[in-house]
């Protein structure tokens, strides 16, 4: 395991308890030699997460559209900041450049990102994969919806099973490789889509 992206949001949240969480998983992942790939801003858990990465002497990695950058959103102090002109980019190289994908707690962008991740993995596009860093109960209720979708028949109950949701992130860490061990054709290049 090279490197994770993970999705989180531009805000910390109201409790305390999201940016412990997201510092304490960038600890570990620096101390795991995982390269941080991420949305390259240095606000919310977006910068708590890079922050606890650099401390700890890991690697970041930061993705960025240009009109964030122009709102100095930026990061600038990690290895690499790559900047693009849009979300579709951003996406399409963080997709790349990952091993593996971790959903925090965040907005409609992390929604997003890790929605499209999902569904990348379902169409064969990439083979990855996709964990979801439940702090404080925070993704209780998204994976009730999954499951409700699972029961009406409109995603299979296998591909629900191959997303990781876990509280702890050390135990995090450990499933997300784990799981990429157990998958045989789990190192599938990339494809532009």
């Amino acid at each position: 395991m090279r490197s994770i992206g993970v999705f989180c949001g531009a805000n910390a949240g109201i409790n305390p308890m999201y940016s412990e969480s997201a510092a304490r998983l960038g600890e570990l992942m620096a101390e795991q030699g995982i390269k941080l790939v991420y949305g390259g801003g240095n606000v919310g858990l977006m910068g708590v997460i890079a922050d606890a990465v650099l401390a700890a002497g890991g690697t970041g990695i930061g993705v960025i559209p240009q009109s964030l950058v122009d709102r100095e959103v930026a990061h600038r102090g990690l290895q690499e900041l790559v900047v693009v002109e849009t979300m579709h980019e951003r996406k399409a190289i963080m997709a790349a450049r990952s091993d593996a994908f971790i959903a925090m707690p965040g907005g409609f962008g992390t929604f997003d990102e890790i929605c499209e991740i999902i569904t990348w993995n379902q169409l064969g596009i990439i083979k990855k994969p996709v964990a979801f860093y439940n702090i404080n109960g925070y993704w209780d209720k998204f994976f009730e919806m999954i499951d409700h979708t699972v029961s009406e028949g409109f995603v299979k109950g296998d591909q629900r099973e191959n997303l990781i949701i876990e509280s702890d992130a050390e135990v995090l860490l450990e499933r997300i490789r784990a799981y990429a061990d157990a998958t045989s054709d789990y190192w599938v290049d990339f494809k532009r889509i």
